[in-house]
């Protein structure tokens, strides 16, 4: 038997919106795209700090 291939963590920029982020997260974990943007746009609603991990994520992921 054969693994699968790993999925690699890495910003997709050929289906990006802004940055590719959550285009890549979507990727490295198997979800739809629009699920994963979805996601963070309702996530914004809550208190937290997610533009600040949106910003950290864009410099510490490498371009797929």
């Amino acid at each position: 038997m054969t693994s699968p291939a790993p999925r690699s963590f890495s910003r997709d920029t050929q289906h990006k919106v802004i940055a590719g982020v959550c285009s890549g997260l979507a990727r490295r974990f198997g979800l739809s795209r629009t699920v994963v943007r979805v996601a963070f746009v309702v996530s914004c609603v809550l208190p937290g700090p997610q533009f600040v991990a949106y910003l950290l994520l864009w410099l510490v992921m490498p371009r797929g």
